[in-house]
């Protein structure tokens, strides 16, 4: 059998294996070697199969640390609520998400005039990476009003959910007020967060929510990567 036909039929044998559950979203494929092992083949055959599941979305590589299999493009509607968690368990997935960094610092005047709030006045700034089974999707930053939700810091990082902070900031309900969605290009540092590639396409959405009096509540941006999610409206 020629090499060609070789690396065709291990992607299609690795696909296959994807497809009946073998591996599942976020796993790690085994190694060059250990699949050149198996097939009997030389690395670089086994290499090609692999950058042809890579060009079908269904794997990812991270330099230094191996492959891994992406799964289906994860749905993710944006509306007038929107709730990562909600959003992701109703697709059948488990959501989770990485703290990267919760701070308190002045707002400038960009945050302070979507937030209505003055200048220099403290905000709340919540980093993080939302993952879907373990893969991750978007990396996001939200603003808040610290005079307002003087604990929420401390809510964030016990659980790692806005609106559960929220809620025990004493705020029951909010809304999303807009979202504005624009395409770019993962930087070097976005791309080892998200464990993608610089350069791989990116939806970076910026968006407000509100409580249900219309007063600026969050003000957020969040990069999600172009391969793994499907934004759509309900």
């Amino acid at each position: 059998m020629s090499p060609q036909a070789l690396w065709k039929d291990i992607a299609t044998e690795l696909a296959n294996e994807i497809a009946l559950g073998h591996f599942v979203s976020g796993d790690k494929l085994p190694t060059e070697s250990h699949l050149s092992q198996r097939f009997g083949v030389h690395r670089h055959t086994v290499r090609k199969a692999l950058s042809a599941l890579a060009q079908q979305q269904l794997v990812w590589s991270k330099r230094g640390s191996g492959v891994f299999v992406t799964g289906q493009k994860t749905p993710y509607p944006i509306g007038k609520r929107v709730r990562f968690h909600q959003n992701i368990s109703a697709s059948g997935r488990t959501p989770s998400r990485d703290v990267l960094q919760i701070l308190t610092r002045p707002a400038n005047s960009q945050e302070a005039e979507a937030l209505h709030i003055k200048a220099g006045r403290p905000v709340h700034v919540f980093y993080g990476v939302s993952k879907s089974d373990n893969v991750p999707i978007a990396l996001f930053h939200s603003i808040f009003d610290a005079t307002r939700f003087q604990k929420l810091d401390q809510y964030l990082y016990q659980y790692h959910s806005v609106t559960r902070a929220l809620n025990s900031c004493g705020l029951p309900d909010y809304t999303r007020a807009w979202t504005h969605i624009t395409a770019v290009r993962a930087t070097s540092l976005q791309a080892n967060l998200l464990q993608i590639s610089a350069g791989d396409p990116l939806l970076c959405t910026t968006s407000l929510n509100c409580d249900l009096k219309d007063q600026p509540i969050e003000h957020g941006r969040t990069h999600f990567v172009g391969d793994r999610v499907q934004i759509h409206y309900p």
